[in-house]
């Protein structure tokens, strides 16, 4: 930020080349004395801050359904007659708006604190030299450079260069404009094509277009699990309305007054509201967005945290991402008539001077240490084009002659230039070796010859392949996305750890999956979108990185776009994510980060399930028990604002990053609720009745009982649904574990004093915190095998060692689970091989003759195209039977054909395809989890021996 960029010479200076190039041979820009002194008259190009005050905000806190429903108690306990309740509930509100207030300013500042690092720089001319500022900075009278995929950054006048600017942001109009010098812009405009200097005319609220400048996306948009969450909520809100129907109908049955009616009805829709839903779901966000800002993965929205989890697919670029984005000339292959010096100096008239493509300022770096005497001088610069993928520049020579100079890719080049095969040879050598070639064409404008060719270097990160291997591990598909030479993109992923085919040159296929390619090498922008889309169409969740403005469509259309650190304004501005530092550092961290959350909101959701469940049916026990309403609107107010202290504190939970991609089963989930939910309301029944028939306590004692149960078995199901394992697994966080003392330190004093209810003896309160202890042990006993048969979570005999399997491997579901294979499957791609002391090889494929081998061969090739056709039809479960009938025909077709006679009446052993087909089966029976191919194997092969009479 402010820094100079040092602008390497060619024959003639950059000074002069800018000059020529955009008739601008006087102009130095403003003094920095000068622009500080317009800064404070002007204020900053930016628009001024418009977010509600304060007090407004606050007041937004008191209007809105959930405060309606506290409102209407205060009013309904004011028409009883009870003004003491009626001030806690309002107290009780006050809080609770004033909670929630604090946890959305702290989001917003979140936002704001990122929304200031990804903030536009500007290329400006100040005190003769170009240099890069914050676009806040600009002044009415400065010089500024519009650059291939960089934005307006203020309204500005042309005066010199040509553009293609694209306004459809501003004006709705979709077809670009061309512009050259005395061409009005505005802030917003995109630079499609082309460089141009232009003048600021206005800035900051002046500007035409006002707020359209603004590109950064920090509204909030609502994420799949949010949705999910959402429709979860919806659904209780449909059960318990009926729930609360039949209440109601039952009260009247009991010819209950009205006075207690009302209130009945009070507490159950009370009992209904998600009070902490908005404010858990924003501050999980927040705190995962910044948790990911400190480690320089900057999302652009607090939606993308939770999106970054459910990715499965990632499309990495090459440059900056896997490669260290340290481009330097390595080789010169100067042609006949051409020397070493002669071609660096006409590719660096044909480079951008002071932009920041790494290949230009390679070769114009590399240039300036070999200077010529007899440098063409340049007329014109056409900017690189990534349709054209290549360069040019106009230049005269020494003896005044018109020269063409064009710059790019080998294949773009050569077919301007006169045919060589000596340097298709050489071209391809250097491409073999790793190597980034560009080739040089220089002559007359309807003669151009090959002047050489200029092979770069960029080696792979360091961390790259370990990174690479971590991704898999965490079951995300990594791919090669790149528009280099097949040949250089298909060395740099072989030493990153990318093993597979390359995608073979020409148009993306519109059923394309990540297993068939690791390389897509020669791909142009738009080929991005159309990978995007056809991996999103096979039921993948795609993460896109990219830099360039060409790049945003396809940022844009994958669930979670990620800029890279080099990035455009244009690709920040479309990305949901944007990396600060270069490499997949920033990109594993979203991932675990992503999960991370999607834990706690999955715990949350049960606990909101469980919660609503519970309450809403508890109210139905108490009222058929007692003949009364069991809660009092006030009790109800407090055990959800008790219960929001606990809500809130799971955002900081520790909890363990999903082994695979995340998705949402509201089926099962929902399930595994009301099984707990179940559980939790026969224990909060029991105590009830204990106290009912056992204590022989009045009912006001009892509304106090069921207010304290109802607390303490909250808390006892939170603690055994917070691990996915057994509840002594892991941790709390220190604030959940304060947030459960001070709950259950409330709403004990709150029983013992006999504040706001009926008092009750000390010694039935710890009794009932006794018996809620316990209670959590027996849900947690019941817990592990309901989540494993719902796939909430992994059987705990899937957690074995690297050491019995040598996982390459998984390919994740659209469930976030894997799908078991058969060894050797998939060209040893997303398969699990079994060492040599497994099982299932040992006694199950294993045969002293080599008809057993071509058996166990078959088998393999039966598996992987299997797969194939399940992936082929769209991942749909409980076709595993007859993808592996379709599979095997199709396979012993083949092999019919291709094996010599005599050996193709080899038959698979009957039981091998039905263990594969049991496999399968097992697999969708535990919800499609993480579980392992090779234990699922041994058990299909136990249970189809027993099956089977030996033979």
């Amino acid at each position: 930020m402010g820094t100079t960029n040092s602008l390497p010479a060619t024959g003639a200076s950059p000074a002069k080349s800018t000059a020529t190039a955009v008739k601008d041979t006087q102009a130095s820009g403003l003094s920095s004395e000068e622009a500080r002194r317009r800064l404070e008259k002007a204020g900053p190009n930016a628009m001024p801050d418009t977010a509600l005050h304060p007090l407004r905000r606050a007041l937004r806190k008191f209007w809105a359904p959930v405060p309606w429903m506290l409102e209407a108690a205060i009013v309904l306990e004011l028409v009883l007659g009870k003004y003491v309740e009626s001030a806690i509930i309002a107290a009780l509100l006050v809080f609770n708006a004033a909670l929630g207030l604090f946890q959305e300013s702290r989001a917003q500042a979140t936002l704001a604190a990122l929304k200031s690092r990804l903030a536009l720089n500007a290329s400006v001319r100040r005190d003769g030299a170009w240099k890069t500022v914050p676009a806040a900075q600009l002044v009415p009278g400065d010089l500024v450079k519009l650059s291939l995929g960089g934005v307006v950054a203020a309204d500005v006048k042309l005066t010199g260069g040509e553009v293609l600017l694209d306004q459809s942001m501003l004006t709705g109009e979709s077809v670009p404009i061309e512009a050259g010098p005395g061409v009005q812009t505005f802030a917003g405009a995109l630079v499609r094509r082309g460089e141009a200097v232009a003048e600021v005319t206005a800035t900051g609220t002046r500007t035409k277009f006002g707020r359209t400048a603004e590109l950064v996306r920090t509204a909030h948009v609502v994420s799949s699990q949010q949705k999910a969450v959402l429709r979860v909520v919806r659904n209780l809100a449909a059960f318990n309305g009926a729930v609360i129907i039949m209440l109601v109908a039952y009260a009247y049955f009991l010819k209950l007054p009205f006075a207690q009616i009302v209130p009945l009805v009070l507490t159950a829709i009370l009992a209904s509201i998600p009070v902490a839903l908005p404010a858990t779901f924003t501050l999980a966000a927040a705190l995962g967005a910044r948790r990911l800002a400190k480690l320089g993965v900057l999302p652009t929205r607090l939606s993308a945290v939770d999106e970054a989890g459910t990715t499965d697919v990632l499309c990495a670029d090459k440059t900056g991402t896997l490669t260290q984005n340290a481009l330097t000339v390595t080789s010169v292959r100067p042609m006949p008539g051409f020397d070493e010096a002669h071609v660096l100096a006409l590719a660096a008239l044909a480079s951008s001077e002071g932009g920041q493509d790494p290949v230009d300022a390679a070769i114009r770096a590399a240039s300036a240490s070999k200077t010529v005497s007899d440098a063409p001088r340049l007329v014109k610069f056409v900017p690189f084009d990534p349709a054209k993928k290549m360069s040019e520049a106009s230049a005269t020579d020494s003896n005044g002659a018109a020269l063409r100079i064009v710059k790019g890719a080998f294949a773009a080049v050569i077919g301007l230039a006169q045919n060589s095969p000596t340097a298709a040879t050489m071209a391809k050598e250097l491409e073999g070796q790793g190597f980034r070639v560009m080739a040089l064409a220089a002559g007359a404008p309807t003669a151009l010859k090959l002047a050489g060719l200029i092979a770069l270097s960029d080696p792979p990160r360091a961390d790259s392949s370990e990174l690479v291997t971590e991704l898999h591990g965490l079951g995300v598909r990594t791919v090669m996305v790149t528009g280099d030479a097949p040949a250089t993109a298909a060395i740099v992923a072989r030493a990153v750890g990318l093993d597979g085919a390359v995608c073979p040159p020409g148009p993306i296929p519109d059923n394309v999956h990540p297993e068939q390619f690791a390389v897509y090498a020669g791909v142009l922008p738009e080929d991005k979108y159309k990978l995007v889309k056809a991996f999103q169409k096979g039921g993948h969740t795609v993460g896109m990185c990219g830099d360039g403005a060409n790049d945003a469509p396809a940022l844009r259309q994958a669930q979670i776009g990620i800029a890279v650190s080099t990035a455009t304004d244009v690709a920040k501005s479309a990305a949901g994510v944007v990396l600060t530092e270069a490499g997949l550092a920033g990109i594993v961290a979203a991932v675990k980060e992503g999960r991370i959350t999607f834990q706690r909101i999955q715990t949350y959701t049960l606990n909101a399930i469980i919660k609503k469940i519970v309450t809403v049916l508890f109210l139905v026990v108490g009222l058929m028990m007692t003949g009364q309403g069991i809660l009092t609107p006030l009790l109800m107010v407090i055990v959800m604002v008790t219960g929001d202290f606990l809500s809130m504190s799971l955002t900081t939970d520790n909890v363990r990053p999903s082994p695979m991609p995340n998705a949402w089963r509201i089926g099962k989930l929902t399930m595994a609720g009301v099984i707990m939910g179940v559980c939790l309301l026969a224990f909060c029944s029991g105590v009830l009745a204990l106290g009912k028939f056992g204590m022989n306590l009045g009912i006001e004692a009892l509304r106090t009982l069921a207010f304290f149960v109802l607390v303490v078995g909250s808390q006892a199901s939170i603690y055994a649904i917070r691990e996915r394992r057994h509840l002594w697994g892991s941790r709390p966080s220190l604030l959940l574990a304060l947030s459960s003392v001070a709950d259950i330190a409330i709403a004990s004093t709150l029983a013992i004093g006999g504040i706001a209810m009926t008092r009750i003896p000390g010694l039935l309160v710890a009794g009932t915190l006794a018996a809620a202890a316990i209670f959590a042990f027996i849900l947690d006993l019941i817990k592990v095998p309901v989540f494993v048969r719902l796939g909430i979570a992994q059987s705990p005999g899937s957690h074995m060692t690297r050491g019995n399997a040598k996982t390459k491997e998984i390919p994740a579901t659209e469930s976030g689970a894997v799908q078991p294979k058969a060894p050797g499957s998939m060209s040893e791609v997303n398969a699990v091989e079994p060492d040599a002391g497994a099982k299932p090889d040992a006694k199950t494929l294993s045969k002293p003759d080599a008809k057993a081998k071509t058996t166990a061969d078959l088998t393999a090739r039966i598996a992987k195209r299997a797969y194939e056709l399940y992936q082929e039809g769209g991942r749909k479960d409980g076709t595993a039977d007859q993808n592996w009938e379709k599979a095997e025909a199709e396979i012993r077709k083949d092999s019919a054909k291709a094996e010599p006679p005599g050996e193709t009446d080899i038959e698979t052993p009957p039981d091998v395809p039905q263990l594969v087909k049991r496999v399968h089966a097992l697999y969708e029976a535990l919800g499609r989890e993480d579980v392992r191919a090779v234990e699922d194997w041994e058990k299909a092969q136990g249970q189809i021996r027993k099956e089977q009479p030996a033979k």
